[in-house]
């Protein structure tokens, strides 16, 4: 799956599941905005804040990079007009997998071998969100909401989308999350 895309032509867009609906209503018009600057959207599907990702990108005529933590993760709601726009990585590499339990150790949740192995799946392609299929290949930044506003994802209340944004962090990725005015206004600003 690749793109040829270079990093700088690349966001990822995430967030929790359970972002309100007027929520989901700006991070698709965020994201129709990206898409028309041309950019390509790195998101993993998950129902909420990923969807809206997708949804508002597709609007917008853009091209979709899909990680996926198995092949049939949400297929309901993937829309027709993704023909020949989206690409599949159908569920993380063994790469990902190895990564991923670097980024989790940060935060005071079960340990990783607690986890079973599809919440270990969708930490996993989390690594891929950022940075790409070759885990080398960093997006550009990455906007997201959670209900906390973490720009780090070290709040637990940041839950799953948090492991993207620590491994956005530890590579120095700007991280826009749309939960804080500021974050909103300067995402709009870079998409104006």
């Amino acid at each position: 799956m690749t793109t040829g895309a270079g990093a700088g032509d690349v966001y990822a867009g995430i967030g929790a599941r359970e972002a309100p609906g007027e929520v989901l209503a700006r991070i698709e018009e965020v994201a129709a905005r990206v898409a028309r600057l041309g950019l390509t959207l790195r998101t993993g599907m998950s129902p909420g804040a990923d969807q809206a990702f997708y949804r508002g990108a597709l609007e917008g005529g853009g091209r979709v990079e899909l990680y996926l933590p198995r092949e049939d993760f949400q297929a309901g709601a993937r829309l027709e007009a993704e023909r020949g726009r989206v690409r599949v990585l159908a569920r993380p590499t063994p790469a990902a997998l190895e990564l991923a339990p670097r980024f989790y150790a940060q935060v005071d949740d079960p340990s990783w071998d607690a986890l079973d192995a599809c919440e270990r799946v969708l930490l996993a392609r989390d690594a891929h969100q950022v940075l790409g299929e070759d885990l080398a290949s960093p997006a550009a930044f990455v906007v997201c909401w959670t209900a906390c506003g973490s720009r780090d994802g070290r709040d637990p209340r940041a839950r799953g989308t948090g492991q993207a944004m620590r491994i956005a962090a530890a590579h120095s990725l700007p991280v826009y999350n749309i939960a804080n005015p500021a974050d909103l206004e300067a995402m709009q600003h870079r998409v104006a």
